[in-house]
């Protein structure tokens, strides 16, 4: 990928460790591919054929159940490997990926993995620690919703957001990607009236400000503190 400057990618966590020849190496087997909003990076059981890095934009990771239930795993932000399902011994992908905002990825074909992580073995070392990272995220998330009340949940998923895409704004932090009340009511385990009902009165106590596709923690100190605050 001659056009692509290798200062762009040099400090993402996933290249950590490598030279500006282990990078051009590695690039030249990539391609950058633009993924409209609202358009399908990759769909759930598709088969495994690329994995990627996101340069610019946002992704949210959606999983149907056997049932039907959609549920929002993760939202990838620019600078993250995602799609890494033959890092995970997968031959399909395990969710859909789907672009939010307009986005910019480097793609690379599922076929040079092996390859890569043989000859890069930091490759695979900081890999690992990524998915090391969304295991303990997922861990965290499934204690919540087993052992806390929705409120607490609500206030724990936001300021995650908020510290992974969050913007610094005249009315507090924004995080910086559309998000709507479902996306929230999918990532807790709740229902979209009951996310509504929360975000209505946390609007009142002027705790956050939420519209359409659209929400901003005004005080983040005490969203923390409701989060954090004991069991009665």
């Amino acid at each position: 990928m001659p056009n692509l400057d290798k200062s762009l990618i040099a400090d993402l966590p996933v290249f950590a460790g490598m030279t500006p020849d282990d990078l051009g190496d590695i690039l030249k087997e990539a391609q950058s591919i633009r993924y409209p909003k609202g358009s399908s990076v990759f769909q759930q059981d598709e088969e495994a054929h690329s994995f990627f890095i996101l340069l610019h934009g946002h992704l949210r990771v959606m999983k149907v159940t056997p049932d039907g239930q959609q549920v929002v795993v993760r939202f990838v932000n620019a600078g993250d490997l995602f799609g890494i399902a033959m890092a995970m011994a997968r031959k399909t992908y395990p969710a859909t990926a789907t672009a939010v905002v307009d986005s910019l990825a480097l793609v690379w074909p599922s076929a040079a993995w092996p390859r890569l992580v043989a000859k890069y073995p930091s490759l695979a070392v900081n890999t690992i620690q990524t998915v090391g990272s969304r295991l303990d995220d997922a861990h965290t998330r499934v204690v919540e919703i087993s052992t806390q009340q929705v409120e607490k949940r609500v206030a724990h998923a936001l300021l995650r957001l908020a510290q992974q895409a969050g913007r610094k704004s005249e009315d507090g932090i924004q995080i910086d990607f559309p998000i709507s009340r479902q996306d929230v009511a999918e990532m807790t385990g709740t229902t979209l009236h009951t996310v509504s009902r929360i975000l209505s009165g946390w609007e009142d106590q002027d705790l956050v400000e939420s519209g359409r596709q659209k929400i901003t923690i005004r005080n983040p100190h005490k969203l923390f503190m409701l989060a954090e605050r004991p069991v009665d």
